[in-house]
């Protein structure tokens, strides 16, 4: 019996070795190569999704706005950009348990009470289990209709002949071709049955959602090109033992990127939350010594998040320097501006950073909430509840301003706040009702009125 010839596949992007490397030949990547069975496809599959143009000149060509249909879930629609798009194709990642299936039955449950006519395809639960999820949820969806197929081929047909305006796909990783060879959830598998889906998508009007799992490294599972066939990326947060959750948008051809949307998990499923500031802020009747509030632009929603630091004295000849739901790298940056422009030594202390209720901070807006909370712990005096901050700060001690800073203001002034220090760029022209501005130049100066407020 001849012996099988076998080939090593890269896990990250599907490119092939005869023998194994270390480093991937195609992309760089290191010790992703992996053994398998050559593939064995034929090209007819390949089809375009219609007939070739002629050349068009760009301005003669007619945009229209796409027209959009609600999911039935707000903060989803917000995500989302407005809603779902006929032919839009959209990847939901996400650690397992987080609530992404509950979810999307959630918004076909919505859907198919308005009316829609949808479809559930689940590669990874029985009809019976998913029933079983939606009566333990209280579920009430009488037309919402349930599939339990993980083959590409038959899904395809099905769609054809069905022709629903909303398909869900749970999850790509479990879905095979009869043309490839390999087993579901390898990088063929899956680049192809996405590819597939997508063009039939496209062709059709069909809006697909496809469950992608994730890796231990919180990125999606499968070749890094299954990001960029689709339209929109969003991935699930939060910690599995809160009962928060967060989806933020990474890709959106047809909205922002960066959205949040924000959840609660209940015992009827995912519910959104109308005030999400109130999770991000601490719940004491009075300030303490390190924390300040800080309004961070996430998309279109300004946010409020408390901003905690603790410093202490180090008991090791290399003191710690740990941020939580910020930036490391920035944190050391922004100490050594503290010492040098505004002459509070950090450097013999252990610094720790927090952002409350697990959300991750990557705006540049921070800096100023961090080190007036630094500078806070250091003094061991609070800073008044009222006060709120932003403002980014450069390696010249110089505090620049911030994108959409009338709009933070106003956020700010509507949850009861009265003092904020922000840029002096970003002095609102008209007064807010209710709110004190105090408008800085240079990281000093934000010191010096913080403690004079303090």
């Amino acid at each position: 019996m001849a012996k099988v010839k076998t080939v090593y596949i890269c896990q990250s992007c599907g490119g092939t070795s005869a023998k194994w490397q270390g480093q991937c030949p195609s992309c760089q990547s290191w010790n992703t190569m992996e053994e398998g069975l050559p593939e064995t496809t034929s090209n007819s599959r390949f089809q375009g999704l219609a007939q070739s143009l002629p050349r068009q000149k760009l301005s003669t060509i007619t945009a229209e706005d796409l027209p959009r249909f609600s999911t039935g879930v707000e903060e989803f629609d917000r995500v989302l950009g407005g809603g779902l798009v006929p032919g839009g194709v959209v990847l939901l990642g996400g650690d397992p348990g987080i609530g992404k299936s509950t979810l999307l039955l959630q918004a076909l449950a919505e859907m198919s009470a308005a009316g829609m006519n949808v479809l559930y395809s689940s590669g990874e639960e029985s009809a019976a289990q998913i029933a079983l999820r939606a009566k333990r949820i209280a579920l009430d969806a009488p037309q919402l209709e349930v599939l339990a197929e993980i083959q590409l081929e038959k899904l395809i047909s099905i769609m054809d002949t069905v022709k629903p305006q909303v398909l869900v796909v749970d999850s790509i990783q479990t879905l095979y071709s009869e043309v490839l060879s390999s087993a579901p959830g390898s990088v063929a598998q899956v680049r192809e049955c996405a590819a597939q889906l997508t063009r039939a998508a496209k062709a059709s009007g069909i809006c697909v959602l496809m469950v992608g799992h994730v890796t231990k490294d919180g990125h999606l599972a499968g070749p890094r090109v299954l990001e960029h066939i689709v339209d929109t990326v969003l991935y699930f947060e939060g910690d599995t033992h809160s009962s928060f959750r967060l989806i933020r948008s990474i890709k959106n051809r047809f909205g922002a990127v960066n959205e949040l949307g924000v959840f609660a998990m209940t015992e009827k499923g995912l519910r959104g939350v109308t005030n999400p500031s109130a999770i991000f802020l601490s719940q004491h009747e009075q300030m303490v010594p390190g924390a300040c509030v800080l309004v961070t632009q996430e998309g279109s929603r300004p946010l409020l998040v408390e901003i905690q630091a603790l410093v202490d004295t180090a008991h090791v000849p290399n003191p710690r320097r740990l941020a939580v739901g910020l930036e490391q790298a920035r944190l050391a940056m922004l100490l050594a501006v503290l010492h040098r422009h505004a002459g509070v030594a950090c450097f013999d202390q252990d610094v720790f950073l927090n952002a409350v209720g697990g959300v991750k901070i990557s705006e540049p807006a921070a800096d100023l909430a961090v080190l007036l909370a630094i500078q806070s712990s250091i003094r061991n005096r609070a800073l008044p509840k009222e006060l709120i901050v932003f403002g980014e700060v450069g390696l010249a001690g110089e505090i620049r301003p911030c994108p959409r800073g009338q709009e933070r203001l106003k956020e700010a002034a509507k949850l009861g706040f009265t003092v904020a220090i922000i840029p002096k760029a970003n002095m609102p022209k008209t007064k807010i009702p209710g709110l004190r501005v105090i408008p800085v130049e240079r990281i000093d100066q934000a010191i010096a009125a913080a403690a004079e407020l303090s």
